[in-house]
């Protein structure tokens, strides 16, 4: 397949967070044939039950390029025009995985080895593939991270603090909703309440924001609900210690409060030659970066239309990613390479 090919062929696959195993199983197919015919392997790494991770390598696996295999809901199959390839995950991050292929796939025609390829699961909601993968290290000094920067290098990122409040009613018919306790209403109370919170600034990241990503509870219109839950997203700027207590501040006992995912801001290190950009997301990359090796955050494709019904990655991005990703795993190679000259 070629490039163009290969991310149709991987938009095609459901792979909404959870159901990876398909997408996986394609991977590791597609890659088999081209670690056999260079000397590498191909390995699924587990992560939980029916889920894995997989891993590629080319001898020492010294820069390791990485990306996720999971997107968000709705799933929607490719198509394509002159200038875009369209679908779900196209430019987040399935055309991500493509040009990482097809660039190891020119270094290894080149006689280039000692990289290596990792696709993670769980990325769009907990990270659960790259905290597996982070146990299992490989001995990697250099991983270069695939998301939709517009083949920019990103040299911050914001955290994330997703959160979820739990209210507790009491049930009751609801033409006599005094003799009730509406969990509802309580969680709208409180909903409206964090909202209005003052949270913090940063002067490179800009504000942190909050989204109310999901609603629900409540069993029919004639019952006054016993239960109701929202998931909280925050993008940080700086520490999270002064929004968890902000928050529990507010909602003072009023509902439970959960944390399901922390990761923190993330600073990169710098890299000669390409232009740079600060980003509103996460990544992988805080829960791989001390045993995977110095990070870096590229990728072709716009987070503008990640996550909406109009995701798409333009071509010229997408082509344009191979040399870049190419070139940067060679520069690191090098670099890697001179302190060893130098010592002897």
């Amino acid at each position: 397949m070629d490039l163009f090919e290969l991310t149709r062929a991987l938009v095609d696959i459901e792979s909404v967070t959870d159901n990876e195993v398909i997408a996986g199983e394609f991977l590791f197919r597609h890659l088999s044939p081209l670690a056999a015919k260079y000397g590498g392997r191909v390995e699924r790494l587990p992560v939980e039950a029916q889920r894995f991770n997989v891993f590629a390598s080319w001898g020492r696996p010294l820069v390791t390029l990485s990306t996720h295999m999971d997107t968000v809901p709705p799933f929607f199959p490719s198509s394509e025009d002159e200038e875009f390839l369209w679908g779900r995950g196209s430019c987040d991050a399935k055309g991500i995985i493509a040009a990482m292929i097809t660039a190891v796939e020119q270094l290894l025609v080149e006689g280039i080895s000692d990289l290596a390829l990792l696709f993670v699961v769980g990325e769009e909601r907990n990270s659960a593939g790259a905290r597996a993968a982070a146990k299992t290290p490989r001995g990697c000094s250099y991983l270069i991270n695939g998301e939709p920067t517009e083949n920019k290098l990103c040299v911050a990122s914001k955290g994330a603090l997703r959160i979820e409040l739990t209210a507790k009613g009491r049930l009751a018919h609801s033409g006599y909703p005094e003799l009730g306790s509406s969990a509802i209403h309580t969680l709208l109370d409180v909903l409206n309440d964090v909202r209005r919170l003052p949270l913090p600034e940063d002067s490179l990241l800009g504000k942190t924001t909050l989204n109310i990503g999901t609603i629900s509870g409540g069993r029919a219109p004639n019952v006054v609900a016993d239960e109701a839950r929202a998931e909280l997203m925050f993008r940080l700027v700086g520490d999270a210690a002064a929004v968890r207590e902000a928050v529990h501040q507010t909602v003072a006992g009023r509902v439970e409060v959960r944390e399901v995912l922390y990761m923190p801001v993330f600073h990169f290190s710098a890299f000669d030659g390409l232009p740079t950009t600060v980003v509103a997301f996460t990544t992988d990359v805080p829960a791989l970066h001390e045993t995977w090796g110095t990070p870096f955050l590229i990728g072709p494709g716009s987070i503008h239309v990640a996550h909406t019904a109009e995701e798409r990655i333009a071509k010229r991005e997408l082509r344009d990613a191979v040399p870049i990703y190419a070139g940067m795993v060679k520069q690191l190679l090098a670099s890697h390479a001179e302190p060893s000259r130098k010592s002897q």
